[in-house]
């Protein structure tokens, strides 16, 4: 007992020292709800000075609803009636860090906050514990040198498919991956989930029912405020009905109920201060991690930048600096030095197959996937591992090749396909900036 006791703890130093561990190899950290680390004393400091307050939501769907995320800013207006708050809503769903990291100084730090929440357990879950790593990191090395007195708190949202692992006392990996980001930088961390895990193995919860009818609260097992709770036939009060999006008045609630209680204990640590920038735990994190606006010289082709003021402009213009629809035959081309390389593009009904040639290697990628009956932000990865301190050309083709969409589709959206085929005809590509770890070459 005691050799494998050692063994543990010998994985787990060895893993806070190398992020780069596999993800079969990396130890779960216990499940706590709060770690309080070095606090939020900066951004407690501003509200006891009465200056007015900027907090940013960085995250995926879960911080995108109208949750935790406006329950949180709601109740800190309500603990402080004379400070005004400002909230910036930068969640986009279905993305990861590995998206936020690129776009954090568009989304939010251009707005300047005092606090920023952080939310990408669940949409990091499949990330390796390298990407995830650098990405989080980046996120907070960006944050600090561009705003040091901006304070960070991790928070962690779940999934239905993760109760058994905090019923038996553990985070998922990817919480687990971030904690040791947030012990290397001294950031407090909320795990929002704990509580709804216990009262599923209680009884008293269950964590997804797509017929969850809304009807009186019988009994004061859960003792929410709401007059009015999702519930099942059988009385029991539901977290969500998919088992990811949590209702506000449940799931969500008891997300802002961990806040709550977390709270006294982040406020009493950490002490007022430019936040310092120690070596990092990875030397080859997303820290320079940059979007750049495509430029028309880069296109060939028949491409149009779409206006901001109408369709998919309108739609997506306010999170990329630009959206251009490349038509079949139209090229992307450009040189870079770097590590890594993304393209921010969208996915949807009308984009089709495009051949990406990356130093003369090509490939055929579609822009389309299963949830495609309507359009989405995306990313477009070409590589996480290139010579940083070489040349690399790369060359997008859009391609007039048809391809079965319906077949791509979840059988549930086939009925969208066949009342709506002239969607699904065209063959474009949408894409809007290059995210690059490096530098662009002429």
């Amino acid at each position: 007992m005691k050799t494998a006791v050692l063994a543990l703890l010998t994985i787990g130093m060895f893993c806070l020292a190398n992020p780069c561990l596999g993800a079969d190899d990396y130890p779960l950290r216990d499940a706590v709800e709060c770690s309080p680390r070095s606090g939020l004393p900066n951004f407690f400091a501003k509200i006891q000075k009465g200056d007015d307050i900027t907090i940013a939501y960085l995250g995926g769907s879960i911080t995108a609803q109208p949750g935790y995320r406006v329950l949180s800013q709601k109740w800190f207006e309500a603990q402080n009636p004379n400070v005004k708050f400002k909230g910036i809503h930068a969640a986009i769903g279905g993305t990861g860090s590995n998206l936020g990291v690129f776009r954090l100084e568009r989304d939010v730090l251009r707005h300047i906050p005092d606090l920023l929440f952080v939310e990408f357990a669940v949409n990091d879950s499949r990330a390796s514990p390298s990407q995830i790593t650098k990405a989080m990191e980046g996120i907070v090395r960006q944050t600090w040198t561009k705003l040091p007195d901006c304070d960070i708190v991790f928070v962690y949202t779940i999934v239905a498919g993760n109760v058994k692992n905090l019923q038996a006392g553990k985070m998922k990996r990817s919480a687990s991956v971030m904690e040791a980001v947030a012990d290397h930088y001294a950031i407090p961390s909320i795990h929002l989930g704990i509580e709804a895990a216990k009262l599923e193995k209680e009884g008293k919860l269950v964590m997804k029912d797509p017929n969850a009818k809304v009807t009186a609260v019988s009994g004061d097992d859960v003792n929410f405020d709401s007059e009015k709770l999702p519930m099942t036939k059988d009385g029991v009060i539901v977290f969500a009905k998919d088992g990811v999006h949590p209702y506000t008045s449940t799931g969500h609630h008891l997300y802002m109920r961990a806040i709550e209680r977390s709270i006294p204990a982040i406020k009493a640590s950490g002490s007022v201060g430019n936040h310092q920038l120690t070596a990092p735990l990875d030397p080859a994190n997303w820290e320079s991690a940059k979007m750049i606006a495509l430029t028309k010289d880069m296109i060939r082709g028949t491409a149009t930048e779409l206006p901001n003021n109408t369709g998919l402009g309108k739609s997506f213009g306010s999170r990329m600096p630009s959206v251009w629809k490349l038509e079949p035959g139209a090229t992307l081309s450009f040189k870079f030095k770097g590590s890594t390389l993304y393209l921010y593009d969208l996915l949807g009904p009308g984009c089709g197959m495009v051949e990406v040639d990356v130093d003369g290697k090509t490939r055929k990628i579609k822009r389309m996937d299963r949830y495609c009956s309507y359009t989405r932000l995306s990313m477009l990865g070409l590589g996480q591992d290139f010579k940083p301190d070489q040349v690399h050309t790369v060359k997008i083709t859009v391609l007039d090749e048809k391809f079965d969409k319906r077949e791509i589709l979840f059988e549930s959206k086939h009925a969208d396909f066949d009342k709506n085929p002239a969607k699904y005809e065209p063959l474009d590509w949408y894409t809007g900036a290059i995210m690059l770890v490096g530098e662009l070459v002429d």
